[in-house]
């Protein structure tokens, strides 16, 4: 035997089976592709700054459907007074009340009695509608509030009452009263202008207070929203701080919270005006008879009764509670943006 080292054997030789495969050759392009799919695939309505919990559910949209419920009454107690107003204000003066003191005397121009040659005067007027003398059983109708049943056997001579509706677009002749106090003396005629004067003023009146008591309920609406947006931002500030940083600009951030605030306030809305819907219908359907004059509660129904404006307003509270609640809580959200380092 020879004492040389023996050679090493080929690397072919060395194992008996067949070589192992290749290790599989990891994909290039395929998977930069799949991780930028996925970094952009994120739920719908994604709340990556918590505004869930910084916005409550529960506490603006209640305090929203309050102011909501005060505005839909004060809209609907201005409309109502500009409505009766009007309606009063165009019956009483649309109505002259005529006294004849001893209506069956002879008239001073010697034709007739008294009563009767002032009826003639009356119907000649142009401006003059219907003019009816009113019998005893309409006087003592009209005197039983303040006399009660003895209204009725007073021995006392009663002067003549007329009753007179006016033609609104037409004036009455400016010598109408001297000519009735003509043929008939001591006859005095009152109309109802210093009634609607002062129907006329407290419509008004009653106006400016429910347009100071709307605008106190906006005031206060957006003082609401102003505050739970603060305290949404104080809950949320370390997270809003953190993507501040990584570059939100305002607009992102501020627009996050003003959708957020609008739709808690909108829904705010739709429930303070679903709310105020059947007390304004109660009270409609109580006011119409004084509206309509001799109309009954029967002849109406609570939907018919509630005006039209007040139709139109109801569906336009919940877009003006969303309007100031999308305006205010952006504004304040941008304001607190700029005072961050």
């Amino acid at each position: 035997m020879s004492d040389q080292p023996r050679q090493p054997m080929s690397p072919r030789y060395q194992a008996s089976g067949p070589p192992p495969p290749p290790p599989p050759r990891a994909p290039r392009a395929a998977a930069p592709r799949r991780a930028k799919a996925a970094r952009n695939l994120r739920p719908v309505g994604f709340d990556d700054l918590g505004l869930k919990r910084a916005l409550s559910d529960r506490l603006l949209p209640f305090l929203v459907a309050a102011m909501a419920f005060l505005a839909a009454l004060a809209l609907a107690g201005a409309l109502a007074t500009a409505m009766l107003a009007q309606h009063w204000q165009q019956g009483a003066e649309a109505e002259l009340t005529i006294q004849v003191p001893t209506p069956n005397d002879p008239a001073a121009s010697g034709h007739g009695t008294r009563l009767s040659a002032v009826m003639a005067i009356l119907h000649a007027e142009p401006g003059v509608v219907t003019a009816r003398s009113m019998s005893s059983d309409d006087l003592a109708a009209l005197l039983k509030p303040w006399l009660g049943d003895a209204g009725t056997t007073l021995a006392l001579p009663l002067p003549a009452v007329i009753a007179v509706t006016l033609d609104p677009g037409r004036a009455l002749a400016a010598d109408l009263p001297a000519r009735l106090t003509a043929v008939a003396p001591d006859t005095a005629a009152e109309s109802a202008d210093v009634w609607a004067g002062r129907l006329s003023a407290l419509a008004r009146s009653l106006q400016a207070c429910a347009a100071v008591m709307l605008l106190l309920v906006v005031g206060v609406a957006i003082a609401v929203v102003t505050v739970a947006t603060r305290a949404g931002l104080s809950a949320r500030r370390d997270a809003i701080e953190i993507v501040h940083g990584l570059g939100a600009t305002d607009a992102y951030i501020a627009g996050r919270f003003a959708r957020r605030a609008m739709r808690l306030a909108a829904a705010g809305g739709v429930g303070g005006a679903l709310a105020a819907l059947p007390v304004l219908l109660w009270l409609a359907y109580l006011a119409a008879p004084f509206a309509q004059g001799s109309a009954s509660l029967s002849d109406q129904t609570p939907l018919i009764a509630l005006p039209l404006p007040l139709w139109i307003a109801l569906p336009a509270l919940p877009l003006a509670a969303a309007a100031i609640g999308y305006v205010t809580a952006e504004g304040t959200v941008r304001r607190w943006l700029r005072r961050l380092p």
